[in-house]
């Protein structure tokens, strides 16, 4: 296959994902702030994900007020901004269309009604009279583009590649989504929200490495007991909980924040299938981050992309294929008692860092090589 025909396939498939995720962390602020809850800390919730999709300095030169609406239009339907749901599925159109011989005419069909329908959304005001019903409709759109690609395309190079765009982009956004809820949460005030990250505090990598001296089973009983009250001070400290409000009311509070965040990446039911529970901050990690048959999940994500790069492997991307294994591997026998002792905002940015790294080395090892 052309390097070209598979960068645009692979990057077809990554802007149809980044708009669906790009839904879902709206989606999930927005309902967030519907939330009884200070107006600072819902103003905290909106820079966050500003902060964490790198855009806070663009937003600032375009808009004067952080808040719900302002945000919203950003992200949605802002043409100078990259990121936005309307740059992104006008990217996967464009991608398409210059494949288009390559593509089942399902597929075709399926990004460009999309594109058309997006706009003649937004013309008619859907988008400001149910901001969540929209958002619904991306992610919609999103699953319709993928189960047509799934049913309708020979199972050759063209759809492995659109399968690694995918998936890379899903671990991606899963990080981010995590991140950016946490980060709201915490209100970005002093320490990492699972313990005070690394080298410091009675949670720090010391204290853990004391613990599994002690046995492993209660390092396994004080990381979750550590994430628990490391969660509950960091709300209290973002006024979560109103002075002289009860312990009930709190814990009702980050229920709705939890519930939320998997809500968000569909896993509400499922979380209650595997735990059978109530939702625990420590769990709602360990979910989304390290079980491999939860489908959005950061390991789930990782496993598509090593099996998906291993059908296309050539000559020269055995260290791309060596470092997409070892992310792997990190997930596959990772812990959440130690990501929480480290920090999970610290782990978070490390996962980022390393996924940034592997879309650049597939991009040199079968795409168009990315500008320096």
């Amino acid at each position: 296959m052309l390097s070209r025909t598979a960068d645009h396939l692979f990057w077809m498939s990554r802007y149809m994902e980044r708009a669906e995720n790009t839904a879902r962390m709206l989606d999930v602020n927005y309902q967030t702030s519907l939330l009884p809850q200070s107006a600072d800390m819902a103003e905290q919730g909106w820079r966050g994900l500003l902060s964490i999709s790198e855009l806070t300095g663009y937003f600032s030169e375009r808009y004067r007020e952080v808040n719900a609406r302002n945000v919203m239009d950003f992200m949605v339907r802002d043409e100078g901004n990259l990121s936005s749901i309307w740059n992104c599925l006008r990217a996967a159109r464009e991608n398409a269309r210059a494949v288009r011989g390559t593509l089942t005419t399902e597929v075709w069909e399926t990004q460009n009604q999309t594109w058309l329908e997006f706009n003649r959304l937004l013309k008619d005001g859907a988008f400001e009279r149910d901001p969540g019903a929209f958002f619904e409709w991306v992610k919609f759109r999103s699953h319709l583009s993928r189960g047509v690609t799934v049913g309708t395309m020979l199972m050759d190079e063209a759809l492995h590649f659109i399968r690694i765009g995918t998936f890379l982009e899903r671990a991606d956004n899963t990080a981010r989504l995590l991140d950016v809820k946490y980060h709201a949460l915490t209100g970005g005030a002093g320490g990492e929200f699972f313990g005070p990250g690394v080298g410091a505090g009675p949670f720090g990598p010391a204290a853990a490495s004391s613990l599994s001296a002690q046995g492993q089973e209660q390092a396994q009983a004080a990381a979750p007991t550590a994430a628990v009250l490391a969660a509950a001070g960091s709300s209290a400290a973002v006024g979560t909980t109103a002075p002289g409000s009860s312990p009930g009311s709190a814990q009702e509070v980050d229920f709705y924040h939890w519930s939320a965040i998997l809500r968000s990446v569909s896993g509400f039911e499922i979380y209650r299938k595997v735990y059978r529970n109530v939702i625990r901050p420590e769990r709602v990690a360990e979910l989304l981050i390290l079980r491999p048959d939860m489908p959005r999940s950061l390991a789930a994500s990782m496993n598509e992309v090593v099996a998906n790069l291993q059908l296309v492997a050539n000559q020269q991307s055995a260290e791309t294929l060596r470092r997409a294994g070892r992310l792997k591997s990190d997930l596959q026998y990772g812990r959440i008692d130690e990501i929480l002792a480290t920090g999970l905002h610290a782990y978070l940015t490390q996962f980022l860092d390393r996924v940034n790294d592997l879309g650049v080395g597939i991009s040199r090892d079968f795409l168009v090589p990315m500008a320096a």
